[in-house]
């Protein structure tokens, strides 16, 4: 399996699941002929979803991650660069902004979190591995 099939796995997106959409000389739109007889058709195409990095230094830049969010777009948040007072109130912030628009917030790293918007659902956890002092 390559990396852009993980990737792909990851965010939900299975080339098998997807439906060609075709569409005819006045606009309409209607499932392609050779994909089976199903009736439905996707309004919203996977193939476009782009996943942000961004990395604020200031909590002024948070605007910008929200307005990434409200384009349906997924964001990874690095913030290894702001004070921790900004940090707390950046995600203080962006868990509002993914709240009113139905996605979520989840930390994968020291400092990092992903917030993604309605249209993508993220599976499994990632555990903190603590080092033991002991070893």
């Amino acid at each position: 399996m390559t990396i852009m099939n993980r990737v792909m796995n990851f965010f939900g997106v299975n080339e098998d699941e997807e439906q060609l959409v075709e569409e005819n000389e006045s606009g309409e739109a209607h499932p392609s002929p050779t994909k089976g007889k199903s009736n439905i058709v996707s309004l919203h195409s996977q193939k476009n979803v782009r996943l942000m990095l961004i990395e604020p230094r200031v909590f002024e830049e948070t605007q910008e991650i929200a307005d990434n969010l409200k384009s349906h777009r997924p964001v990874v948040v690095n913030l290894h660069r702001v004070r921790r007072d900004q940090a707390t109130r950046v995600i203080d912030f962006l868990s509002g902004t993914v709240y009113a628009l139905g996605g979520s917030i989840q930390r994968v790293g020291a400092h990092i979190f992903i917030c993604t918007p309605s249209n993508v659902d993220v599976q499994g956890t990632i555990t903190e591995i603590l080092q033991d002092d002991a070893l």
